[in-house]
């Protein structure tokens, strides 16, 4: 009678801990985390402490509900690492209900109605985010002006009192506080019919990109890059997803300069560079094999321009990213490495 646990080879034990992994995920979002907070103020703290409860309770809920432990799934990070993507994602005073919406999308619907961690066809922050993003555009739309373009960021008291009463304190109003995005702007003024280059002259556009924006896709470009040294990302889908949307806004612009901004312009603004290393790379609703990766990352970028160009919203990542999750599994069956010797 066999007492002791068999596994089939090979039989070396993983040095890499799912833990370990959200762990270094995390370390890596603080530049961007610090850039934000420095840009808009301390939004972006309460809004991950909120977003990170809900998760945390939904995803203790649903663990009791299928009779699964719950300390090994509650302190691995992966719940912690989805809402701070979202919040990254959001305007950082929008009410704590968006949170509350987004985070029962994103683990009840997105991850556990699928089988929980690992087996989620969907990217769960995204899905929180696309959610809350058409059911709630009024809310999603409330960006807060960058430091360079107001007169200050509002405090912890107003924001708290702005996420959870619902009061936005400022000088002059709730205008004083907000603005279009760099995205919104273009999307605006080309649709009033005025030229691209009369358009660029706004404030919130910067020498190279969205005004305090290219700071932030900086920041989020230093977290990515510090992934893939410690290997915990692959190079395909970042390279790919930036390549193509370089590539193909380069050729617009050149064809067309009044009406398809610069490629640098929209790699620095928006939510590109974050979405590249940090939302497609996700290994359980992305691609697994080398080629499928790039084509993955790919298509991602091509999606994302598509939405920006010729869509009903500013910005497309999270559209895209969510199209290709659809699209993985016939990208990883069509790119399957050959079997070795066949």
């Amino acid at each position: 009678m066999r007492t002791f646990h068999a596994a089939a080879a090979p039989h070396l034990p993983s040095k890499r801990t799912v833990r370990g992994v959200m762990s270094q995920v995390l370390l890596a979002l603080v530049p961007g985390i610090a850039v934000h907070a420095w840009l808009f103020g301390p939004g972006i703290f309460v809004q991950i402490v909120i977003a990170s409860g809900f998760a945390l309770a939904f995803e203790a809920a649903l663990l009791r509900l299928r009779g699964r432990p719950l300390a090994p799934f509650l302190t691995d990070g992966s719940a912690v690492v989805a809402a701070s993507l979202f919040a990254l994602c959001i305007p950082p005073l929008a009410p704590w209900w968006i949170a509350a919406v987004a985070m029962f999308f994103a683990i009840v619907i997105a991850k556990h109605c699928f089988g929980g961690l690992g087996h989620n066809v969907f990217n769960p922050a995204m899905v929180g985010y696309v959610v809350v993003l058409i059911s709630f555009p009024l809310q999603l739309t409330r960006w807060p002006l960058p430091r360079e373009l107001s007169s200050g960021t509002p405090g912890l008291d107003a924001t708290l009192q702005a996420i959870l009463g619902g009061r936005v304190i400022a000088p002059d109003g709730i205008d004083a506080l907000t603005g279009a995005t760099p995205l919104d702007a273009i999307r605006t003024g080309l649709a009033e019919g005025r030229p691209l280059d009369t358009v660029l002259q706004s404030p919130v556009f910067g020498a190279v990109g969205g005004t305090g924006w290219e700071w932030l896709a900086a920041a989020f470009g230093i977290g990515g890059l510090y992934l893939l040294w410690r290997g915990i990302i692959r190079w395909q889908v970042p390279v790919a997803t930036l390549g193509s949307v370089l590539v193909m806004a380069l050729v617009a612009w050149v064809l067309n300069p009044e009406t398809y901004p610069s490629a640098v312009l929209h790699c620095l603004s928006g939510g590109l560079v974050l979405g590249a290393f940090f939302i497609a790379t996700d290994p359980v609703s992305g691609c697994a094999s080398g080629r499928g990766r790039l084509v993955f990352g790919a298509g991602v970028g091509v999606l994302t321009l598509v939405i920006r160009y010729w869509g009903g919203y500013p910005d497309g990542v999270a559209f895209a990213v969510l199209l290709m999750n659809m699209a993985a599994p016939l990208v990883d069956r069509v790119t399957r490495p050959r079997v070795y010797g066949t």
